[in-house]
């Protein structure tokens, strides 16, 4: 089964589903930091929180008490944690000219410099690549690991960049495609495809290997 139709299925089930949610790149970015290790609903809470105190900015972030930042983060777990990694994140990125001047770096030097961030993992840094500077990097998260090696087209023990070479590869550089695919992924995991998968309604149940 191919990559296309897999994604063709899955958009066929449940719809275009519109990611990422954030009003701004900025937004986009401090989201895909937060979203490390939680929930997106706890997420919101906490960019709600920054915003009802104007601080969802870097250069805010970046003069913000660190246990102010943390309050304010909270809701979104790990907290102490996340507000380093979050003024981490605004000092380089204010350090490297903010938006507009990261916008022009070809998307592997941009990479680079994200991945240089304490606290910026592969999937962090291609959250941002994809949703926030729209570039054609498909991402990759335990959701996807796991649909892809049940579906048998993968090992699940792959490493992080073969995989996402893997769909790179396969598919066209396509930054519209990309974030689709990705949500269609996270959606289906969470309805489907799960830890212990619901085989008899799932879309692509007659090409897995492991339905049941």
């Amino acid at each position: 089964m191919s990559l296309q139709r897999i994604f063709d299925d899955l958009l066929a089930a449940y719809g275009p589903q519109h990611w990422w949610p954030g009003d701004t790149p900025f937004e986009v970015m401090v989201g895909a930091i937060l979203t490390q290790n939680t929930a997106w609903g706890n997420v919101e809470k906490a960019i709600a929180n920054l915003k009802e105190n104007n601080a969802l900015s870097a250069e805010a972030i970046d003069a913000c008490e660190h246990d102010r930042l943390a309050a304010w983060l909270k809701p979104s777990g790990y907290f102490n944690i996340k507000a380093i990694r979050l003024q981490n994140y605004c000092r380089w990125y204010l350090a490297q000219g903010g938006f507009e001047a990261l916008s022009q770096r070809p998307t592997g030097e941009l990479r680079h410099g994200l991945l240089s961030v304490n606290g910026v993992g592969p999937e962090t840094a291609d959250d941002m690549l994809l949703y926030a500077f729209e570039r054609p990097v498909f991402v990759i998260d335990a959701y996807t690991r796991r649909l892809f090696s049940r579906l048998g087209l993968v090992d699940e023990k792959l490493g992080y960049e073969a995989l996402r070479s893997f769909f790179e590869t396969a598919l066209p550089a396509d930054v519209a495609l990309f974030n689709e695919y990705h949500a269609l992924i996270v959606r289906h995991a969470k309805e489907a495809c799960r830890k212990r998968p619901l085989c008899e309604p799932c879309p692509l149940g007659p090409a897995c290997p492991g339905a049941g």
